[in-house]
């Protein structure tokens, strides 16, 4: 376990942010940790992924992210903004400061023990960072790219319903319903990882980086001297698959399906959070039209609402779609001998 102390005032300052560079990080992880078949909805985008590892050179420096699990912040840095582009991580990757390396290396390995890997970016500090940056850009460009505007839609969805819930609710309620694997128990966040850390935030700020391929790992960057930052799964890891369906539920089990169809069931329990059409897109995997139609059938049967916030038009459940979900989609049916 990860277990972080958090005073009144990193509590009060909890922020959210998505981040490229993140998402880069935790998607090697990915790869990493299933040497063999990615678990789905990531098979298809590993493949493609691998493929790219191995057929493309320039993403060679990309692999020292995944060298080893005691590596310094630095190479990955938090994001400066809420929602920053790859090349603005990448460029302040580049332009990481001397003193920052000097600081955060001894938090990790002697001076006497340092690896030859690591040390480059010591003795020739320039040359390994834009060799690092390099290789992400080569890797994002051919691995993470073509996935990216589905992606940036379900994670704007995801930071949308976080902020309103952040703002009505306040920062206890954000993270207590986080995350299955982070826990709120305050005042002290707890990672379920398998290894043992204990971290204490004193007059910080809490930044939360909801990620796609957070499935690789639950991340955690604690050097920087103002901020705490953790990611968690996002929804919407969905859209990785690219049509390649889920694996199959014996044939009953479902209730909701049968009841309403498989597409309806798929939005209704999508909608537990309010999302747009493009967010349940992306989410789900399936194209914009599929789920306006679903959504129209579902608001004429009165189980579906839709409000306008801002420019957005944001679906939700009525209290009939959320008796549909609680009271017959999650309890499924077991089969007869």
């Amino acid at each position: 376990m990860i277990r972080i102390r958090l005073d009144e005032p990193t509590l009060a300052r909890t922020r959210i942010a998505t981040s490229p560079l993140w998402e880069v990080l935790t998607s090697l992880y990915v790869l990493h940790r299933n040497p063999g078949e990615a678990p789905w909805p990531y098979t298809g985008w590993a493949r493609h992924a691998r493929r790219v590892l191995a057929e493309v050179p320039a993403t060679a420096p990309v692999r020292l992210l995944t060298i080893s699990s005691r590596a310094p912040d630095f190479l990955t840095p938090i994001p400066s903004s809420a929602s920053p582009t790859l090349a603005e991580q990448l460029a302040e990757l580049r332009a990481t400061p001397a003193e920052v390396i000097a600081e955060q290396i001894p938090r990790y390995h002697r001076p006497d023990d340092l690896p030859a890997w690591l040390r480059t970016f010591v003795t020739d500090r320039r040359a390994a960072l834009d060799r690092l940056a390099d290789g992400v850009e080569a890797y994002w460009n051919a691995a993470i790219a073509p996935w990216w505007p589905a992606m940036r839609a379900a994670l704007d969805e995801e930071v949308l319903h976080r902020a309103r819930a952040l703002a009505a609710d306040g920062p206890d309620a954000l993270l207590a319903h986080l995350h299955e694997r982070v826990r709120w128990e305050k005042p002290v966040l707890t990672l379920v990882k398998p290894l043992e850390q204990h971290f204490e935030a004193v007059d910080q700020r809490l930044l939360l980086v909801p990620l796609i391929f957070s499935r690789g790992a639950l991340t955690c960057s604690t050097d920087h001297p103002e901020v705490v930052a953790v990611s968690y799964q996002a929804r919407g890891a969905a859209l990785l698959a690219e049509g390649t369906p889920a694996p199959a539920t014996p044939a009953g089990t479902d209730r909701l399906a049968v009841l309403v169809g498989r597409g309806r069931a798929q939005v209704l329990r999508a909608l537990t959070r309010p999302a747009t059409t493009a967010g349940l897109a992306a989410t789900l995997g399936l194209a914009p039209s599929t789920v306006s139609e679903q959504l129209a059938a579902l608001l004429t049967a009165g189980v579906v609402h839709r409000r306008r916030v801002g420019r957005r038009v944001l679906y939700g459940l009525e209290p009939a779609g959320l008796a549909l979900v609680q009271l017959i989609g999650d309890e499924p049916v077991t089969a007869s001998a």
